[in-house]
């Protein structure tokens, strides 16, 4: 099972785990992305294109239940204006083996920071707003899963 859902609504961690829980298998592992605070950030506004953005959700969990045997994948990432501490991103995957849970849900956080086409600006303490770049240290953690399987 593979649930995508991105949108402006928040997350209830329990009921989502719960979800992935009755799929079967004996580990799930999770990650929760949260607005970071850096003492000046007011807000972060996320947008994406619709289509786009489910299309590449959907390909990065289906490579992961291609490469480690995974009995669900959801992914629920946030858009719209979130406050600092506000949860923006949620990926949890369960499978027979911690192992595998772990690394898929690793995995799958590491492709979506390079392949889903959202897009961050911050909005200041100082009201000044700035579009975020893509992190270096991003892409290196998206190209080691591509160098593992060669």
């Amino acid at each position: 099972m593979i649930r995508i859902s991105v949108g402006p609504d928040d997350f209830d961690i329990a009921v989502e785990t719960a979800r992935v829980s009755g799929q079967g298998g004996g580990a799930i592992a999770s990650f929760i992305g949260q607005v970071r605070d850096d003492g000046n950030l007011q807000s972060l506004a996320l947008e994406h294109y619709p289509a786009m953005t489910e299309k590449a959700l959907h390909k990065i969990a289906e490579t992961a239940r291609a490469d480690w045997p995974l009995h669900a994948v959801t992914i629920i990432h946030r858009v719209g204006k979130l406050a600092v501490g506000d949860n923006i991103v949620l990926v949890i995957t369960g499978s027979d083996h911690r192992g595998a849970a772990i690394e898929a849900c690793s995995f799958i956080m590491d492709k979506l920071k390079t392949v889903a086409p959202f897009w961050k600006k911050e909005t200041r303490t100082d009201g000044t707003t700035k579009w975020i770049e893509e992190r270096a240290s991003d892409v290196d953690a998206s190209q080691k899963w591509d160098l593992r399987k060669n």
